[in-house]
């Protein structure tokens, strides 16, 4: 018998401590009813190891006829005070009992519920909670009976009174009041310690060394321990690349580790000074450049990061690099202010010459994108060495001729964009997951306005209603969220089956326009085939690519002052601005850009280049 589990000496209390839900459901609201509790829950414990069931039973006819005595022998008030003492003494001998039935802390419910009644089983007063009552009342029912007992002995007048003073409004309540009050502006300002948000993206041509650099950044700052590091070094070092132990910070799918190449784009936070910065790595090979509109289309600021060694920049910079491709897009895609890291200075000895060469070509080709010179700034760095990152560098070789700011300066130095906080509520979904429990998860950016836990939501194009369960910003539950926070949203009221990467959230009062049709001004870049009526494309937008069919070209505008300088041209060349009517294969969630900066923008792709970039201008249906 050794082998088989002490029943006899095995203490069964322990198993129904603390809120240990092992096998139970988690949807049910209830665990186990008062009355099987109290008949078949014994607990050696807290019995004496003999009871004598008349005691127990008895126990309605012991306090009838105490309560008799005293009658004759005391007045009005001190009657109610014996019996309020009476009470409290006889409860406990009950609570113990009633304690044990709490398996878990969730409210308890036997058949029907009536408010504030109390249920006599088995010789004991059990109390059906009430819907204000928090979950501990419901556990642990002795203040309720105390309640009734006192209640039952004092006069009417003296019970008015008291609830009048005892009366405070239900949680429920408390949170619509909050719902109504909060002062979104004012709550931004006291969050993070008054440290502003901002949506960084880092970008530019494969193999430039993006994800070691941010590695490399995330490891000086702190955020990545000795420890994981190590085990990094480790194993970067078996499998034949060294040299990507930071890079392998970001990457951490098996396959981006195997093949040396960011394909999804990897999240994290950060802290500078002033700042929280969300980090988005974005991938730099041409396949999957899909990906990389994702999140510079999530981004407020971006790092532009050049290989400075020789026929590296080149290769990048030149007709199918990804340098040009990169910068355009995100200057498309409304990122105004841009850090250029020149990496892999090292590489040549920290050359001023080479330096200069590389600003010089780049800084011409981001002017022509449109970006101003004030918001550029180039920064020599080294990702792999770690020099001029967090800190000025020490190199003497690199002090001689840069004064200039390190990369973490320089992300701190970025201005904050203004957020659309007081416009109505939008969030693009950028993935969907089942989450344990109920209702399942969506995680993107929230565009405009704000959110809070009990809201009704609704989803675009599926024309769907739901309710935010839940909001987790940086992994930890809070109550609301506005423009520019990264969320993961708990839904519930809705089938995930409906919902993917793309829809939009709105509230049902105010929705976003769904469409197939749509006019938009678009700038065209360098294309090999002119643009004709009919022509297929691959429309981005946000966190979606939909196929599309160019259905009208309408006009040819003026580039500097937006006129019309040909109506209903035969086709569409490199460098024009034109006015032209986009037809979706689905319907698509979009707004103007007048109305909404954020959410009227787009690039229009084919054969795996960019061709054009766009604004959405009218919706036709």
């Amino acid at each position: 018998m050794a082998r088989h589990r002490n029943v006899r000496g095995y203490n069964y209390d322990e198993d129904f401590e603390d809120d240990d839900l092992y096998g139970q459901s988690v949807e049910d609201d209830y665990c186990i009813s008062p009355s099987t509790a109290a008949q078949f829950i014994y607990s050696r414990r807290d019995k004496p190891s003999v009871v004598e069931p008349v005691e127990e039973y008895d126990y309605e006819d012991l306090k009838e006829s105490s309560n008799s005595l005293l009658n004759h022998q005391l007045s009005g008030i001190d009657q109610g005070k014996s019996i309020d003492s009476q009470s409290s003494r006889s409860e406990s001998e009950i609570v113990p009992k009633v304690a044990k039935m709490t398996v878990s802390g969730k409210k308890q419910t036997m058949g029907f519920e009536v408010p504030g009644v109390t249920a006599e089983e088995n010789g004991h007063i059990f109390h059906t909670p009430q819907k204000g009552h928090s979950s501990e009342d419901t556990g642990l029912v002795s203040s309720d009976v105390l309640e009734t007992a006192s209640k039952s002995a004092l006069p009417s007048h003296t019970i008015q009174a008291s609830e009048e003073q005892s009366s405070t409004p239900t949680p429920v309540k408390k949170s619509s009041k909050l719902r109504q009050q909060i002062d979104i502006k004012a709550e931004l300002e006291k969050r993070q310690g008054g440290k502003q948000l901002l949506n960084l993206v880092v970008i530019g041509h494969v193999d430039a060394g993006k994800s070691t650099l941010m590695g490399h950044l995330l490891y000086l700052l702190g955020n990545v321990n000795k420890r994981t590091m190590h085990k990094y070094e480790q194993e970067s070092k078996k499998a034949g690349k060294s040299s990507f132990a930071y890079a392998w910070v970001l990457d951490e799918t098996g396959e981006e580790r195997e093949r040396g190449v960011t394909m999804d784009v990897g999240m994290t936070k950060f802290e500078t000074k002033t700042k929280v910065i969300i980090l988005m790595d974005a991938p730099g090979h041409k396949d999957f450049i899909p990906n990389m509109i994702t999140g510079a289309a999530q981004a407020d600021v971006a790092v532009l990061v050049v290989d400075a060694s020789r026929g590296e920049f080149e290769a990048g910079f030149e007709t199918g690099g990804q340098t040009r491709e990169h910068g355009l897009l995100v200057r498309s895609l409304g990122v105004t202010q841009l850090a250029v890291a020149v990496n892999k200075m090292d590489q040549v000895n920290w050359q001023q010459e080479r330096f200069q060469e590389i600003t010089g070509k780049l800084g011409h080709f981001l002017k022509q994108a449109g970006f101003k010179e004030s918001d550029v700034a180039f920064i020599p760095t080294s990702g792999l060495s770690g020099e001029n990152l967090i800190t000025r560098s020490q190199s003497s070789e690199l002090t001689k001729w840069y004064k200039g700011l390190c990369l973490l300066e320089q992300i701190d130095s970025f201005k904050p964009p203004r957020r659309s906080v007081d416009k109505p509520f939008r969030l693009c979904v950028s993935d969907v997951f089942k989450d344990q429990g109920s209702g399942f998860c969506v995680t993107g950016k929230i565009e405009a306005g704000y959110i809070q836990t009990g809201d009704r939501l609704l989803a675009m194009p599926p024309n769907e209603t739901c309710t935010a369960k839940g909001i987790t910003l940086h992994d930890e539950p809070v109550d609301w969220a506005a423009a520019g926070d990264h969320v993961s949203l708990t839904l519930v009221g809705m089938d995930v089956i409906k919902i993917n990467v793309g829809c939009i959230f709105c509230g049902p009062k105010e929705p976003i326009k769904v469409c197939t049709r749509f006019r938009a001004r678009i700038l065209i870049f360098n294309i090999e085939i002119p643009i004709t009526k009919g022509f297929p494309v691959l429309l981005h937008y946000q966190t979606i690519s939909e196929p599309a069919v160019v259905k009208r070209l309408i006009s040819v505008l003026n580039k500097s002052t937006g006129e019309v300088t040909k109506k209903k041209p035969k086709l569409l060349t490199k460098g024009q601005n034109a006015l032209v009517e986009l037809q979706t294969q689905r319907p698509v969630a979009l707004e103007l850009y007048k109305d909404f900066k954020e959410l009227g923008r787009f690039m229009l792709r084919y054969s795996g280049s960019t061709i054009a970039a766009g604004v959405v201008t009218e919706i036709k249906g």
